[in-house]
């Protein structure tokens, strides 16, 4: 092919958008919305399925060839240390998602700097490999925490994805930027979940979730393809997110959760895995650390 019409084929089949892709490693019965209703020491008394969900997530990204981010509880790992060692044979990237799922703002400085050594150090134990990134459990890094930053640095972290810029009723914080930023004291760099500008029907714009989650169980498909595509458009690689749970509609249902909580948790299951497989088929996925490469060094 000669050099006009290579320019020519480029012009109609532009280079894929390349984003990150990245999975809470969670198991159903760990969600913050059960924990009104589902007690931690009740935890070994549950049915775990986060082996198989994660391993069919492993299979579809081998058969896609996508790349991810696997944030990975400490207790998750502690007890399926075969799917940590996985996770790094395949070649994606092991990070933290904390020990047991406490939101950082129910915790105190030394409890989360505590948790961060236990899971880091875990991590690194089984995979073998460096762990730098950690996003928090429900997004709960925000203003009443204005330490988590300097403890990620001082445990050796080097980049945090814990923001969710848009308003939700568990988790949010609109007022925060919605592309990458370097915290200046601690050198942490935090990548948020991609959000997706509209205009509401009053004339005034507003962000909302583009970056999968629940979400991406509940709004049109179409909604992430044009937040992904708006988000390179602003100049940063779009960040999607999503749990080995979502893609198990076969899991136990835990009696006794209030309404919201259950029709969020429970909605379209049994649809989420093709959805997602139409997602890959989109973009082009690879892990944080190396998408946001020059964001975090």
């Amino acid at each position: 092919m000669d050099e006009a019409a290579q320019r020519a084929q480029n012009a109609t089949n532009p280079a894929p958008i390349r984003g990150a892709m990245s999975i809470d490693v969670e198991d159903y019965y760990h969600v913050s919305g059960f924990e009104g209703v589902v007690q931690r020491a009740d935890w070994p008394n549950f049915e775990s399925r986060v082996a198989q969900s994660t391993n069919r997530l492993l299979d579809l990204f081998a058969a896609k060839g996508a790349k991810a981010t696997f944030f990975t509880l400490g207790v998750v790992a502690r007890d399926n240390p075969q799917i940590v060692r996985r996770i790094v044979e395949d070649g994606h990237e092991l990070a933290s998602h904390g020990w047991e799922h406490c939101r950082v703002f129910h915790e105190s400085r030394q409890e989360f700097r505590d948790e961060l050594r236990r899971t880091k150090h875990l991590l690194e134990d089984l995979g073998g490999v460096e762990v730098k990134g950690y996003r928090a459990p429900s997004f709960s890094i925000t203003a009443a925490t204005p330490w988590a930053f300097e403890e990620l640095a001082a445990t050796g972290h080097r980049y945090s994805s814990s923001a969710n810029p848009i308003t939700g009723n568990r988790y949010g914080c609109p007022e925060e930027p919605h592309t990458p930023w370097h915290d200046e004291a601690s050198g942490i760099s935090e990548i948020p979940i991609t959000t997706l500008k509209i205009r509401t029907l009053s004339g005034k714009t507003k962000r909302i979730s583009g970056g999968g989650g629940g979400y991406f169980r509940l709004l049109p498909g179409a909604l992430f393809r044009r937040a992904a595509e708006q988000s390179v458009a602003e100049g940063t690689p779009p960040n999607f997110y999503l749990h080995p749970w979502e893609i198990d509609p076969g899991q136990p249902r835990i009696k006794g959760i209030p309404l919201p909580s259950r029709l969020r948790h429970y909605a379209n299951l049994a649809q989420t895995e093709a959805r997602l497989a139409r997602h890959l088929q989109a973009f082009t996925w690879d892990r944080m650390d190396r998408v946001y490469a020059n964001w975090i060094a």
